[in-house]
């Protein structure tokens, strides 16, 4: 969980990822952050994430995110 909030505050150091919730619902983050987000995960995780993943639930929030990989992982 610490490097995704690493990698959130890398692209975005104004927002607090700790605490936020609502990262797409309340306007956020736009499709450009979410795209530098993806590439940054599947570059240091070294996974793939589908266009089907990338659904607004699984970027609400630094734990959805890092839910999304967990369940990324345990698939591989």
């Amino acid at each position: 969980m610490e490097k995704i909030i690493e990698i959130l505050e890398s692209i975005r150091s104004d927002v607090d990822f700790t605490k936020e919730e609502k990262l797409i619902d309340d306007g956020i983050l736009d499709s450009f952050d979410i795209v530098s987000i993806v590439g940054e995960l599947c570059d240091y995780y070294d996974i793939t994430i589908t266009v089907d993943m990338m659904e607004p639930e699984n970027f609400n929030s630094a734990e959805a995110i890092h839910a999304l990989v967990e369940g990324i992982l345990d698939e591989e």
